[in-house]
């Protein structure tokens, strides 16, 4: 008897499961439909966040025109500037110190980098604000160095994992090709390994800039008095009053954080391709 034909399997897909669409579907509506509801009530003419008045722009021209809101905007844009790029910096090195260096404990290393993403952030934030009580104590210097120093150690490694990324990616022929023809390591290093590895720089600080804008938990505890950033301003608002303002100003902030994100995105794409 001739051998039955062997049927041909189906490779598993979770889509392809009964159900999968709705409860896809579910998921991103729970998501999402907060996040939209204070998009549409920041365009709300009235005062109220709950019954719809009418379209008008009044809340962001409120939000424009406050004072606090200026300052904390200023102070969040250049803690974040100032903590992507350090973050940035030191995820480079740390990313072609583990990916190009061959020692003993590279994998400690890695770990020690990435804890910031397993910890808690409220751990974090509790060790920066003993440390920094004690260099206070100790030295009396205050200022905005302590928040930008917290936000930039706890950026690293969403700077370093793109970053790594990228290197690991790199076919490391060139830089032996560049080392033949007598380039010394600082060369190749600035002319072939630097260069290429610059969309995944730029997605690294791009992640960085997102992550300190976005901070509440680090920067609550860590910051002085006259420091509030822009999602503390917020928060600090949220204890008196829920106000149409703060609906646009969290509009805004999710407008210009989708935008970076899209750009972070792009350069992954980029990068795979």
């Amino acid at each position: 008897m001739a051998d039955a034909p062997m049927r041909r399997t189906r490779p598993f897909s979770v889509t392809a499961m009964p159900g999968f669409a709705t409860v896809a579907a579910a998921t991103i509506l729970c998501l999402y439909a907060p996040i939209l509801v204070v998009v549409a009530y920041s365009f709300n003419a009235g005062a109220s966040i709950q019954v719809w008045e009418g379209f008008s722009l009044r809340w962001y021209a409120v939000a424009w025109d406050n004072g606090a809101v200026q300052d904390a905007t200023a102070r969040s844009l250049a803690l974040a500037a100032s903590a992507s790029a350090i973050a940035t910096t030191l995820a480079t090195m740390a990313a072609v110190a583990t990916a190009r260096g061959r020692f003993r404990g590279r994998t400690a290393v890695y770990v020690a980098i990435n804890q910031p993403l397993m910890a808690p952030e409220i751990v974090t934030a509790v060790a920066l604000l003993i440390v920094f009580a004690q260099v206070k104590l100790i030295t009396g210097v205050q200022g905005l160095g302590y928040l930008i120093a917290a936000h930039a150690a706890f950026c690293i490694p969403f700077a370093y994992l793109p970053i790594r990324a990228r290197l690991k990616g790199l076919d490391p022929l060139l830089e032996t090709a560049a080392a033949d023809l007598y380039a010394t390591p600082w060369r190749t290093f600035r002319r072939i390994t630097l260069p290429l590895m610059g969309p995944g720089i730029a997605a690294g600080a791009m992640l960085a800039f997102v992550i300190s804008l976005d901070d509440v938990i680090i920067t609550e505890f860590v910051k002085s008095a006259g420091q509030d950033t822009l999602p503390t301003y917020m928060l600090g608002q949220l204890r008196r009053a829920m106000t149409p303002e703060i609906n646009a100003i969290s509009t805004a902030l999710l407008g210009a954080t989708l935008v970076l994100l899209t750009c972070f995105f792009l350069l992954t794409r980029t990068r795979d391709n």
